[in-house]
């Protein structure tokens, strides 16, 4: 039952994460994208800038910051490679990026937080 409530919330936190993008001029080119290597929950385009996006959500901003890890952060990383081909343009800046949802607050969209 908690495992189908955490499924839940998350695929709601990537819909408000999605959508808080859509306002802010990005492009959304896919939604929940696996691999073999792990998962990228969305993939945004924004003019040249292709980003890779993990969305979190928790209860308050310190626990979904920390709910960010390196592990997490690398698997992100290597599914983002794996699928950059089939996204990626001539000239593109690519990032990893990852999206905040704390309840009662506007989502927290901070740009590369990968640098490998």
């Amino acid at each position: 039952m908690n495992r189908r409530r955490s499924e839940r919330g998350g695929r709601r936190a990537e819909l408000v994460a999605a959508l808080w993008l859509q306002l802010k001029g990005w492009t959304i080119l896919g939604r929940r994208m696996r691999t073999p290597v792990g998962e990228v929950d969305l993939v945004a385009r924004r003019g040249r800038t292709l980003a890779f996006i993990e969305v979190k959500a928790r209860a308050n901003a310190a626990t979904a910051a920390f709910a960010l890890d390196h592990y997490r952060l690398r698997r992100v990383a290597a599914a983002a490679e794996a699928l950059a081909p089939r996204f990626m343009r001539a000239d593109d800046d690519v990032r990893i990026d990852a999206i905040f949802i704390v309840p009662w607050h506007f989502p927290r969209h901070l740009a590369d937080v990968w640098s490998g």
